[in-house]
């Protein structure tokens, strides 16, 4: 006759021992800049990711060139055709959207509109000219003289209408 008592398999029951880390069932170090491909017969291909870098994460080089203090007179004072110049910094969040704007703007007025981005932080001096206390800030000039501002992120719309009117001017 057979037992009722059940036999428990000795990797069922229970252990002392503490969980182990999720990252010890893998084959490979988590935290490593290492990378496994897998292979249609089966097997892994080993494969060392390079340090990824702004650049490399940009998929398109930006269309607004930019503009210092030495070339400032020459690019957007001496100039008569229609200039734009975003005043932006580094650290500052808003910017990079703004960045996008521009680039497309730059890219549609080709031509038509000289566009610039200057950096606050390198070229104080200039930001201080033209009373420029935050940013993003976007000055729109016309025969070296500054025609319209647009203060803030703001929809692409916003600059095209201000660009739209130095051009009409």
């Amino acid at each position: 006759m057979a037992s009722s008592a059940s036999i428990t398999p000795s990797y069922f029951a229970s252990s002392s021992l503490p969980p182990r880390p999720i990252s010890s069932h893998f084959p490979f170090n988590l935290n490593s800049s290492t990378f496994f491909f897998p292979l249609k017969n089966g097997s892994f291909k080993l494969r060392n990711a390079p340090p990824l870098s702004p650049k490399v994460l940009s998929a398109r080089a930006p269309k607004a060139a930019a503009v210092t203090k030495d070339t400032w007179e020459k690019s957007v004072l001496d100039t008569d055709s229609p200039v734009l110049v975003e005043f932006y910094a580094s650290w500052c969040g808003p910017c990079r959207m703004v960045h996008r704007i521009i680039d497309e703007i730059a890219g549609e007025y080709a031509g038509r509109l000289s566009c610039f981005i200057l950096n606050t932080d390198d070229d104080f001096p200039i930001a201080e000219d033209y009373e420029i206390k935050a940013v993003p800030v976007v000055l729109l000039f016309k025969n070296g003289e500054k025609r319209e501002s647009v203060v803030g992120t703001m929809p692409k719309d916003f600059y095209i209408a201000a660009i739209e009117r130095v051009l009409k001017s």
